[in-house]
């Protein structure tokens, strides 16, 4: 502190010290500016003996010490104490004292420390700018100025841990009762508090609410205990209890009294700034599928579109269940805090084989490497049952619901047709280099074989013979109409989820039945409809592929003929072990047939790979956009399920 003593002088305001000391009301005596005496109750202004910006605080002078510089927080205080009386009723028409320029000096450095501790930021900022601005004793409260100076002092002290016990239990208690007033009463934002715990009792209906002080909490710190609690929480119609641990702090307020630190986690140690919590309705269950023996099918990357769309059989009901939860607001799936209600429906097993799913999973990835589309389903001849499907395609499940053109796969219905019209497998049927209809044709192994049979035409995939034979032996319909009647192509099916059926239509020329002799032109199918081919060689008999039990399956109008259906069993049997199937299907044993195809895509494109297989009751087709020859890419595919299938 400098030197200078100011208006008033130093001496003068010690001789001001002296007399105030002996005598406790002495500074009501005393005379303001005009000289006049100072009436009871009106605070005399310190500013006339010694501006507080120059000299020492009063509570510094009235000891005997040297004055020192006031600290911002000894200033605020100090100001606390020395201006915030208040003139009697009775006085109220007395003319007001000047206000002196020493007061108005005082003035000014509380400003500036006020400001100095909103910069420092902090819940200690705001006691002290709290102390200034709200912190005046009551009516009438004219006691000794220091003893004002050391309650103020208590007030910035921690509260104790019975303090902090105490405050815990009124507040718990208040909230647990649902008195929401006595509670945020008991906070240091207070309005805050009162809007978000109304919030809480109006969107959380329970039928009872208790909250249980559990003891220090591990979030303590010296300067803010923290107390746990447990909250129990029932609801009507719900047979459990909502039941969490929480936690809250306690401070000291501004005005000295012990409370309760407001954050929205109070509520919940999940809730945040931003965040709201209520009882909210479950979405309606799409029941969670299991394949059929139980096993769940969440994981696998193929069925997630198949099992979003399965729902609960007709006639069943579904329960919206209700849960507890927090959201934030941005469309992401709230967190759920306890199920009051869960949805219920029923269970459904599809027919899929969760074994086998992971077997196709794994070959139509391998084989779609680089980006190639492809699919594989998997089916249960003898009873029509889809054990697995897969694809790999950015677009959709081309399993079931793709369309293209198979390739020789095919010749497996052009050979029934051609059976029916009176061929057998030893029948004559020249593999000619090149052929007319009239576009001309040959085929992927060049030259001619004129010896060729119907069946070697079939296990060495001969399009020209094929051709011949169809365009010398077929009516333009026919192959549509075995393809429909007896294999169940062309006509609605009902798996249990959307599929696409098949499309073969009625050729208008020779050139468009000979392309469809050979699987191309306008043939749009995917890999269940030829995985059902299969099967139906296998089993003799078509039977729909379903993906549940309760799906409304349609029937061919007629059946496969028992001696055709033997003579193609003959024929793919030695496709898969002389022909063009031989090297994929190398190794495995039992009842096995196969038949490859070729599907030309266009100038500079590599061909898509098809192949359609059976070993005992499994029979599978799949298909890469891209795999080359029906053996390679499609046919590994095919027979790395058929081998997890284990069964011959």
């Amino acid at each position: 502190m400098s030197g200078d003593q100011g208006t008033g002088g130093y001496d003068e305001y010690a001789e001001y010290r002296r007399h105030a000391e002996h005598r406790p009301h002495a500074e009501y005596e005393e005379h303001a500016d005009d000289g006049e005496p100072a009436r009871y109750g009106e605070p005399t202004e310190y500013g006339e003996h010694a501006e507080y910006g120059e000299h020492a605080e009063y509570g510094e002078h009235i000891h005997d010490e040297e004055p020192t510089e006031p600290t911002a927080y000894e200033e605020a205080t100090a100001y606390e104490e020395s201006t915030t009386y208040e003139e009697p009723a009775e006085q109220a028409d007395a003319p007001a004292p000047a206000r002196s320029r020493s007061r108005r000096v005082w003035q000014l450095a509380v400003g500036a420390a006020v400001v100095g501790l909103l910069a420092a930021g902090g819940y200690g900022a705001y006691n002290v700018v709290n102390a200034v601005t709200n912190g005046s004793p009551g009516d009438g409260d004219h006691g000794d100025h220091a003893a004002a100076a050391t309650t103020t002092a208590a007030a910035q002290q921690p509260p104790t841990a019975e303090q902090a016990d105490a405050v815990a239990k009124e507040f718990l208690a208040a909230w647990s009762r649902g008195d929401v007033a006595a509670a945020s009463a008991l906070t240091d934002r207070q309005d805050t508090a009162r809007t978000a715990l109304t919030a809480f009792r109006e969107a959380v209906r329970t039928r009872s609410f208790t909250l249980t002080g559990t003891g220090p909490a591990p979030t303590a710190t010296p300067s803010e205990p923290a107390l746990g609690f447990r909250a129990k929480a029932e609801f009507e119609g719900s047979a459990g209890a909502w039941e969490y641990d929480g936690a809250l702090s306690v401070v000291r307020a501004s005005d000295g009294r012990t409370v309760v630190r407001w954050s929205p986690n109070v509520i919940h140690p999940h809730l945040d700034a931003g965040e709201t919590i209520g009882v909210r309705a479950l979405p309606n269950p799409v029941v969670k599928p299991t394949d059929r023996n139980g096993k769940p099918l969440d994981a696998f990357p193929s069925l997630r579109t198949v099992l979003a769309k399965i729902t609960p059989a007709d006639g069943s009901s579904v329960v919206t269940g209700q849960a507890v939860v927090i959201s934030d607001g941005s469309g992401k799936p709230p967190e759920q805090l306890f199920v009051l209600t869960p949805p219920s429906a029923p269970e459904i097993r599809l027919t899929l084989d969760a074994d086998l799913q992971q077997a196709a999973e794994e070959a139509v990835k391998q084989q779609a490497a680089g980006g190639k589309p492809a699919s594989l389903v998997a089916i249960q001849p003898s009873t029509g049952h889809i054990l697995a499907i897969a694809y790999a395609d950015d677009k959709f499940n081309r399993a079931l619901g793709g369309g293209q053109p198979p390739g020789s796969t095919m010749k497996v219905i052009t050979s029934a047709a051609l059976l029916e019209a009176g061929l057998r497998p030893d029948t004559a049927a020249p593999c000619k280099d090149t052929t007319n209809s009239p576009r001309a044709w040959h085929n992927d192994e060049r030259g001619d074989f004129p010896d060729y049979t119907l069946i070697d035409d079939f296990t060495h995939s001969c399009n020209t013979g094929f051709i011949d034979k169809g365009l010398e032996k077929l009516q333009l319909g026919t192959l549509p109409s075995v393809a429909r009647n007896q294999f169940g192509l062309g006509l609605e099916w009902h798996i249990g989820v959307e599929s696409r059926d098949a499309t073969i239509p009625v050729p208008k020329s020779r050139d468009e039945a000979a392309a469809e002799y050979i699987g191309q032109g306008q043939i749009q199918v995917n890999s269940l409809a030829m995985a059902s081919v299969a099967a139906t060689v296998q089993s003799g008999t078509f039977r729909q592929p379903v993906l549940r039990e309760d799906a409304k399956r349609v029937t061919a109008p007629e059946k496969l003929p028992a001696g055709v259906a033997q003579d193609l069993r003959d024929m793919m049997a030695k496709t898969a072990t002389q022909g063009t199937a031989q090297r994929p299907m190398a190794g495995l044993s039992g009842q096995i047939g196969a038949k490859t195809g070729t599907v030309e895509a266009g100038a500079g494109k590599d061909t898509n790979s098809w192949f359609i297989a059976y070993r005992g009751d499994l029979a599978v087709a799949a298909e890469v956009e891209g795999g080359g020859h029906g053996n390679s890419a499609a046919g590994v595919a095919a027979a790395q399920v058929l081998k997890a299938g284990g069964k011959g």
